[in-house]
């Protein structure tokens, strides 16, 4: 019952969430229409709407009408239809590596903030990057395994690139065949913007078919052991368009690629400790629970910085505004509530960034609070102008409780009750 009680709380905070972030959108849109230096903020403003408000909408609406359940289709981490899956292939790890190893494909490095940033620099300056990370696609619930791609002419933004996904024991194709691994393979032609987000993202060509001919001939070039089995028709052939709003054309055929031929070069290697399995595998915090701890720690020291101020400076203080009624007293209590507030924070940071779920939705809460209070605030009073000063710490409320309110945060919280059993 506390398990569902909590999900239902994670729910109502996410489209929470979602809203705020739209209303201080439009509240940074607001600031930035003023003339001068305000301006800057319009760009504060695209990055607000193309890489938090409509990826969070996106996520809202999709987990009503998008089928969760196999239909051809990847999904993006906002849960738009991604690219189709065109490939099924049969063998091992092994085989399916060596496979595309010697046809001249380079694994793609994971995708984190240092590969990232890479990427962005290299595609900027037109250097080379081989091993360029590809962003999440996700098919069975979870973003692909692994992917391998072939870097064009030495730039970054043209590439042929293959995601795959390890099927589920047991798991069949619509038909009723078993394939090991499923795939979906496109050519990025440019960078641009997405149609749907706005965020900076490749741009894939039209034609999917070709890049799906693509990896099968290179493959079958260099595996000559390999077979291929078409499934036609397996699903229906149309015209489309993929997460980042490229149009896609395919005419539905599956091609089955069997590597189970393949041999495979056996290379023992060191013997694990026996004690390895008896050691638990400690997860890491992912960075939406990074920031949001980062965050409330510097929000917890401004509180402890705040009360020391108030306790240790409350005789020149209260002197110094003894014409507003202002004893020593009530700057001492100002000053202990700072302590303890900013006290509560750090106990929170540290719970949250341990995978505490209270934790984590309790700084959702506390932000939430922040953020309705000035949004009551500035309904009451009738304010509709720029906010200046506010607008600092509400983007901190904002940011904090999307998140720590995101899937990724929810994740690593509540994994951690259900491994403990």
């Amino acid at each position: 019952m506390a398990g569902k009680f909590a999900a239902r709380i994670d729910g109502v905070l996410f489209m929470l969430a979602g809203a705020a972030s739209v209303w201080f959108a439009y509240l940074t849109l607001q600031e930035g229409i003023t003339p001068g230096w305000p301006m800057l903020l319009l760009v504060v403003f695209w990055a607000l709407v193309a890489y938090l408000v409509l990826p969070r909408i996106h996520r809202i609406l999709t987990r009503i009408y998008v089928p969760d359940y196999f239909i051809g289709r990847t999904r993006t981490s906002d849960g738009l239809l991604g690219d189709p899956v065109n490939l099924a292939l049969v063998g091992s790890p092994e085989q399916l590596h060596r496979a595309m190893e010697l046809a001249g494909w380079i694994r793609a490095d994971d995708l984190t903030f240092g590969t990232g940033w890479r990427i962005v620099l290299n595609t900027f300056t037109r250097k080379s990057y081989p091993s360029a990370p590809v962003s999440p696609l996700f098919l069975f619930g979870r973003r692909q395994d692994f992917a391998y791609q072939q870097e064009v002419a030495g730039s970054p933004s043209k590439r042929h690139h293959v995601r795959f996904w390890k099927c589920p024991d047991g798991w069949l194709l619509p038909g009723g065949f078993a394939v090991g691994w499923l795939a979906a393979g496109t050519y990025d032609r440019s960078v641009g913007l997405s149609l749907f987000t706005l965020q900076v993202t490749h741009k894939i060509e039209m034609d999917i078919d070709r890049e799906r001919e693509h990896v099968i001939g290179t493959v079958r070039a260099a595996v000559p052991e390999s077979s291929v089995q078409i499934l036609e028709d397996f699903s229906t052939g149309y015209h489309s368009r993929n997460g980042g709003g490229d149009l896609v054309q395919t005419d539905g055929h599956l091609p089955i690629v069997d590597l189970s031929a393949l041999p495979v070069p056996t290379q023992p290697g060191p013997a694990e400790p026996a004690s390895t399995a008896l050691v638990p595998v400690r997860r890491r915090a992912p960075g939406s629970v990074i920031f949001g701890v980062a965050a409330t720690a510097l929000q917890a020291l401004a509180f402890l910085g705040l009360g020391l101020i108030f306790v240790a400076g409350k005789d020149v203080i209260a002197t110094s505004t003894e014409a507003q009624g202002i004893t020593q007293e009530v700057v001492l209590a100002f000053g202990v509530i700072a302590l303890v507030a900013g006290l509560a924070d750090l106990v929170l940071a540290v719970a949250t960034l341990a995978g505490r779920n209270w934790a984590r939705l309790l700084v959702c809460a506390l932000s939430l609070v922040s953020v309705a209070s000035t949004f009551v605030s500035r309904t009451l009073e009738n304010e509709h102008g720029p906010m200046h000063a506010d607008l600092i710490p509400l983007a901190a409320s904002v940011l904090v409780l999307l998140a720590l309110s995101s899937e990724s945060a929810r994740s690593f919280a509540t994994s951690r009750r259900s491994a403990r059993g």
